[in-house]
């Protein structure tokens, strides 16, 4: 097992070790792109506000994976449209949202809209 292994003995013939050797640029401009692909990751987030966070535990709403999806579509939506303050209602919830921010503000069960006026917010948009 002392057998001692060389460079050339771990590549084919035809592929030149130094070949094999990462560009330092390449490298530089992976953690560069990767930054980016964070800050559009971070952009794209829904997130949620102390407030809203806390109206949540208090009323039981518990969000799931597609009306979270249901939800980022909805911001979406009111994004094309240029909504700042857009109401989300949902089959037994509303959400306030903030769209350029993408942060759920408050939340409502349907308790809690009944008998209720929205205020502060410029379109709606409806997820059956």
């Amino acid at each position: 097992m002392s057998d001692r292994m060389t460079i050339g003995q771990l590549y084919p013939g035809n592929i030149h070790p130094a070949a094999m050797q990462r560009d330092r640029n390449t490298t530089t401009n992976q953690n560069v792109q990767s930054g980016k692909f964070k800050e559009l990751l971070e952009e794209n987030l829904l997130k949620f506000s102390n407030h809203a966070t806390k109206r949540l535990e208090q009323r039981g709403i518990e969000l799931k994976g597609d009306q979270i999806a249901q939800i980022n579509s909805a911001i979406e939506k009111a994004a094309a449209k240029g909504s700042k303050e857009s109401l989300i209602l949902m089959k037994n919830m509303a959400l306030i949202v903030n769209v350029p921010n993408r942060t759920v503000v408050t939340a409502m069960d349907d308790q809690a809209m009944k008998d209720n006026v929205f205020t502060q917010i410029d379109s709606a948009v409806i997820i059956s």
